[in-house]
């Protein structure tokens, strides 16, 4: 990779950003780590086993036959000066515990929703809103198509109007990126906002 110059002649490594995917069980966030990431990545995924069943809560309809334990790694190059790397989170509740170590050092997260079971995603908007790290909230667009609207889903969630409610395909490398992007402009207000002050 061709690094960026400095203002001196001399080659700098892009800025590396961390970014959390959240979600609940089954969402896409795996799927959209993987969608985009520039290396093979890093999932901890096992299969789901009739030990399971009283302990995590998820729907079978969703046809998964495997979830992830641990967490989802990933990186992207934006640009010569930006350098993504994604930590994707477990869906059960019973892994929240890991939920800290994995956004502590993070510059916003992606919260990714099914719209057919937005139930399942209260608790990653509630630990967001929580710990005050900038998200947006991306609502998969599985088999392209969204069961409720935008609007509706702003309105379930109950999230503030300037948190961004948008449409994305987990399965598409640029609508990933689009997603990511608007985490990034959500951060970068954000920053911008509290610096002014």
């Amino acid at each position: 990779m061709d690094y960026a110059r400095s203002p001196n002649g001399n080659r700098k490594p892009p800025v590396p950003v961390k970014i959390v995917v959240a979600g609940g069980f089954g969402v896409g966030k795996t799927t959209t780590v993987g969608a985009i990431s520039e290396i093979s990545p890093l999932t901890t995924e096992a299969e789901m086993t009739a030990a399971s069943v009283g302990v995590d809560n998820y729907d079978f309809s969703t046809g998964k036959t495997a979830t992830t334990v641990a967490m989802d790694f990933g990186c992207v190059t934006i640009d010569q000066s930006l350098k993504l790397y994604l930590f994707g989170t477990p869906g059960q509740a019973r892994f929240g515990f890991m939920w800290d170590d994995l956004a502590r050092g993070a510059l916003g997260a992606l919260v990714v929703v099914d719209s057919g079971r937005l139930d399942d995603c209260y608790p990653a908007v509630d630990y967001f809103e929580q710990t005050g790290l900038p998200f947006v909230v991306g609502v998969n667009a599985f088999h392209g198509r969204l069961l409720h609207d935008l609007g509706s889903v702003r309105w379930a969630l109950a999230v503030h109007d300037d948190i961004p409610v948008i449409a994305f395909d987990a399965r598409d490398r640029l609508s990933v990126r689009d997603a990511l992007l608007t985490v990034l402009d959500r951060a970068l207000a954000r920053a911008t906002a509290t610096s002014r002050r």
